[in-house]
């Protein structure tokens, strides 16, 4: 295990309370930097306007903190309809300025279950919002992450060979992979070495396998059949998981990933007392 110091992110979302109200919490908390969410559709425009800005920029100056990327989720399929990529992806688009202002040149984001069949009609729907929004980032200077979860680690890379564009990479969740797809998250660092852009540090256990198709499609629209997530899978506190953390932390280092490591905590009574243990657990793997 390297013994180096990693910078330590917090999505501010999971305090869940006021942006600024929670940049300070993260900042007690011994962050060097927070993940911002843009919102939903319309707010790039109609919530961050410049008064708006200036004053989470003063916030997170008051606090020294950084921005590791913003959170550019926004619902629905991902980038899997193409009726709703006509306007999810100049949304996104109108995101990118506003993570070049606070300093920061990633945006993450769920696109969709990826098929591992390249011919499937989904597959080029996905590949061809991402061509467009590479294009985007390459005139903006700002890289999309795309979230692990929906599909293997070899099929994710398969769809960033087709597109074939630096702008696009990789936002490595390693508890999506467990909980969702089974698959070992450690083992998938190495497929992926060449594209993660950024993490989250979060852990998890898979309880009954329902496929990734069903699980995101739940996520989309809710109301599919009977489904209850909790007897699916179960998202944990930092260590209580099936999550191999500290061989997760070592193939990051071996691959030499130098970014941020970003706390993702989306359930629980008390997320911010998970959050501090999260910090705590980090920083004893450094």
């Amino acid at each position: 295990m390297s013994m180096r110091e990693r910078k330590i992110g917090i999505i501010t979302e999971c305090f869940r309370v006021e942006l600024v109200d929670a940049i300070s919490r993260a900042a007690r908390l011994g962050a060097d930097a927070v993940q911002i969410s843009v919102g939903r559709r319309g707010d790039a425009t109609d919530l961050w306007t410049p008064d708006y800005r200036k004053r989470v920029r003063s916030a997170l100056n008051d606090h020294g903190l950084a921005v590791s990327a913003l959170v550019g989720e926004l619902g629905g399929h991902g980038l899997a309809a193409p009726e709703e990529n006509e306007w999810k992806i100049p949304e996104i688009i109108r995101m990118m300025p506003i993570a070049r202002e606070f300093g920061c040149d990633i945006i993450t984001t769920h696109v969709g279950v990826i098929p591992s069949d390249g011919a499937h009609n989904r597959f080029a729907v996905i590949r061809d919002a991402l061509i467009q929004l590479a294009l985007a980032g390459k005139r903006e200077g700002c890289r999309i992450a795309i979230e692990t979860g929906p599909e293997p680690p070899e099929t994710l890379l398969s769809m960033l060979h087709t597109v074939g564009s630096e702008y696009i990479g990789v936002n490595y969740d390693p508890a999506n992979l467990r909980m969702v797809c089974g698959v070992d998250p450690v083992a998938g660092v190495e497929t992926l070495k060449d594209v993660i852009l950024h993490v989250h540090v979060k852990d998890g256990r898979m309880i009954n396998y329902v496929g990734p198709e069903v699980v995101y499609g739940f996520f989309a629209e809710g109301g599919i059949g009977d489904l209850r997530l909790e007897e699916c899978f179960l998202e944990t506190p930092l260590g209580e998981g099936q999550v191999d953390l500290p061989g997760w932390f070592d193939a990051l280092d071996k691959i030499g990933y130098h970014g941020y490591y970003t706390i993702e905590r989306e359930v629980g009574d008390n997320p911010e007392a998970d959050i501090a243990k999260a910090v705590t657990f980090i920083r004893s793997l450094s």
